[in-house]
């Protein structure tokens, strides 16, 4: 089945019953209910609305989870970590392998954005291709252009210099860059923009 490439949700849709498991329940009678809004190709990320009544409980993530509480409030202790109350607007991350107890405090109302963690290795091979499709190509697929300093095209005369300044545009150089961003992560940037500087090729 194929997904289409836009699909839009709303946050003030019908829940339907998406019972807490009993062993993780420490007080109360908190009632669960959610309702999925949309999901990847992959199926590794999703996005779901979800609420839950007053009570206490034991959550354990083996998925990355980020959430933002819409409605009510609740209460989060972990081990190492102090109760602390969150509210409307809170923006929260749990990690894969975290665990939480969490306190409700009359409802709350979250929207919830689930990824799979990717092993460490792969991490790697998806960061490097992504990369290179960054570099390689513009929004829609297209190849990317040389860009040129407007400054080596037109001289101070305003005669084009085209033919003296050749456009610095090499597959061997984005070819070093792949490599580089094996050992580079997506918040090392600074980084990588240094390495092409290094290996220019013309």
């Amino acid at each position: 089945m194929s997904l289409t490439l836009i699909e839009t949700g709303h946050c003030n849709v019908e829940l339907k019953p998406s019972p807490i498991e009993p062993s993780w329940i420490l007080e109360g009678n908190p009632e669960a209910r959610s309702r999925e809004l949309s999901t990847s190709a992959c199926g590794t990320t999703k996005t779901l609305i979800w609420s839950c009544t007053e009570g206490k409980f034991n959550w354990y993530y083996d998925v990355d989870e980020t959430i933002m509480i819409l409605d009510g409030s609740i209460v989060l202790e972990s081990e190492g970590m102090p109760p602390r109350r969150y509210g409307v607007g809170d923006v929260i991350l749990f990690r894969h392998g975290a665990q939480v107890k969490w306190h409700v405090e009359g409802h709350v109302k979250k929207i919830a954005f689930f990824r799979q963690t990717i092993p460490f290795g792969l991490g790697f091979v998806v960061r490097a291709i992504n990369k290179l499709k960054r570099m390689v190509f513009v929004p829609g697929g297209r190849l990317s252009a040389p860009q040129q300093d407007p400054a080596a095209v037109y001289g101070s005369m305003g005669k084009s210099t085209l033919d003296a300044a050749p456009a610095r545009f090499s597959w061997r150089r984005k070819t070093h860059a792949f490599f580089a961003a094996l050992f580079l992560d997506d918040l090392n940037m600074a980084a990588l923009d240094g390495f092409l500087d290094l290996v220019q090729i013309t």
